[in-house]
């Protein structure tokens, strides 16, 4: 018989996996309530016509795209079948795709309830997406995203949030060493009018690449998309420039003096930067803390129209775990124009396989239970149960070991499963009310009652 596999790109998670992901995730979810964004969550698959065209098209090649149900070649046109081309076969075969990520399907959202939902609107939702990407170290094809997005506002205070919820979520993830990029979309189109092109969208997709394929291979591809060499040369003098943000600012005031586009970028830019700087005026901790002005930062999603975000972590062999972005014109390809949207997405198996290389998983994310019950007899084993349903009342982690088995074995059972404390119940514990609590990592034992018992796993 042939064993089973997964497909390439997925993966299955354990107990121990699980416990780490979902360290990750509460906390995520804790900093997104506390900034006032709201649970959301949409269906896997979307009607294709809702997901192609949103993402360049670079992106529409990676869409997973679901076959009709039925016999789905019955109707299809013969010539189009004989010539074997899948994209003009696409849309009479399937009607749907799994969504690329969790942006397009909350503008949907956005639309089909803007009469229910007060504005701004601002939502969070965690949830897997699927991209048909060739996988590798950090690339999967089912991931999980975890975004926030606020729509109905122009107020640049919604991308100064982002980045104090960056900041937040690497904070309680025990993650120190990152770099959050920002830039502008605006900054970038004042770069394309610098070639004298109009192709906006092949200058941002190749950009997009300048880290993964190097500066020579991203002027290849610009060549070979009609940019002139003097155009080239011309944003490459500037996305070569060094120097602190301030300096970058100011020398691109000098490049932009001729670009409306740049200067939109560079006024926005510095009112984020201002309005961060107000928000550390208060505090004790610097809100511009970690960010940095990167001029090559393109993000390769062409919905974005404003301020983009990035954000790595330093000293890792892998990419972005966090991106985001302003997009003022995706709700109106679904006929719901003017209504300006910003977001950040963060990506939990990137996250992850991050935290495993830097080792920054704290103990307690792989506990599954605070304490253990351990007995001797049926008689001892009946009395655990009522001890179990006092801690659990009192929200405590327990499981009680259940089987008759010797005390060794059941203390095996709960190191196996790191279960940091275990309650010993013999006859004389079941006579007296005065439990033997055993840690399991000090190796050291206590007798308590069951209240002081509850009131020592609380504490510590």
């Amino acid at each position: 018989m042939e064993k089973p596999t997964l497909p390439k790109g997925t993966r299955d998670f354990g107990p121990a996996q699980m416990a780490k992901r979902q360290f990750i995730f509460d906390n995520i979810r804790k900093v997104f309530q506390k900034y006032g964004f709201q649970p959301l969550e949409t269906p896997a698959m979307e009607n294709l016509t809702t997901l192609t065209g949103k993402y360049g098209e670079e992106g529409d090649q990676l869409l997973f795209k679901i076959l009709n149900s039925g016999d789905f070649l019955a109707e299809v046109d013969n010539e189009k079948f004989v010539s074997k081309n899948s994209k003009l076969l696409t849309f009479d075969i399937s009607e749907k795709g799994l969504r690329y990520d969790l942006t397009v399907p909350f503008a949907r959202y956005v639309v089909m309830n803007r009469h229910e939902i007060t504005f701004p609107f601002k939502r969070y939702q965690i949830q897997p997406v699927w991209r048909a990407d060739r996988p590798q170290k950090g690339r999967y094809r089912e991931f999980y995203q975890c975004d926030a997005d606020v729509v109905g506002t122009d107020s640049l205070l919604c991308e100064a949030d982002i980045v104090l919820m960056i900041q937040e979520v690497f904070g309680a993830l025990g993650i120190l060493d990152y770099t959050t990029k920002i830039n502008h979309r605006a900054i970038l189109s004042g770069l394309a009018e610098l070639t004298g092109s109009q192709n906006e969208s092949s200058l941002f997709v190749a950009i997009d690449k300048l880290d993964k394929i190097g500066e020579e291979k991203v002027k290849e591809e610009l060549r070979s998309r009609g940019f002139e060499d003097k155009g080239i040369d011309a944003v490459f003098s500037i996305l070569n420039f060094k120097g602190t943000t301030e300096e970058k600012i100011n020398f691109l005031t000098t490049q932009f003096a001729n670009s409306e586009k740049g200067k939109k970028g560079l006024t926005d830019l510095q009112e984020v930067l201002q309005l961060l700087q107000n928000y550390s005026s208060t505090g004790s901790t610097n809100a511009n803390a970690h960010v940095e002005f990167d001029i090559s930062l393109a993000r390769g999603l062409s919905y974005y129209t404003g301020c983009i975000f990035e954000v790595k972590i330093n000293n890792v062999a892998i990419g972005s775990v966090s991106g985001g972005g302003r997009y003022d014109n995706l709700t109106g390809v679904f006929g719901l124009p003017d209504v300006s949207g910003v977001g950040i997405s963060f990506g939990v198996d990137r996250l992850c396989d991050a935290m495993e290389e830097l080792k920054a998983f704290p103990e307690e994310a792989r506990i599954s239970s605070k304490v253990m019950i351990a007995h001797f007899d049926e008689s001892t084993f009946h009395y655990s149960l009522g001890v179990a349903r006092q801690l659990r009342s009192r929200g405590i982690a327990t499981e009680v070991y259940p089987d008759q088995a010797k005390l060794k074995k059941q203390l095996d059972y709960a190191n196996k499963k790191m279960i940091p404390f275990v309650i010993v119940i013999g006859s004389d514990e079941q006579k007296s009310g005065l439990l033997t609590l055993k840690d399991m990592q000090k190796g050291a034992q206590q007798q308590l009652a069951i209240d002081a018992i509850a009131e020592a796993l609380k504490n510590n």
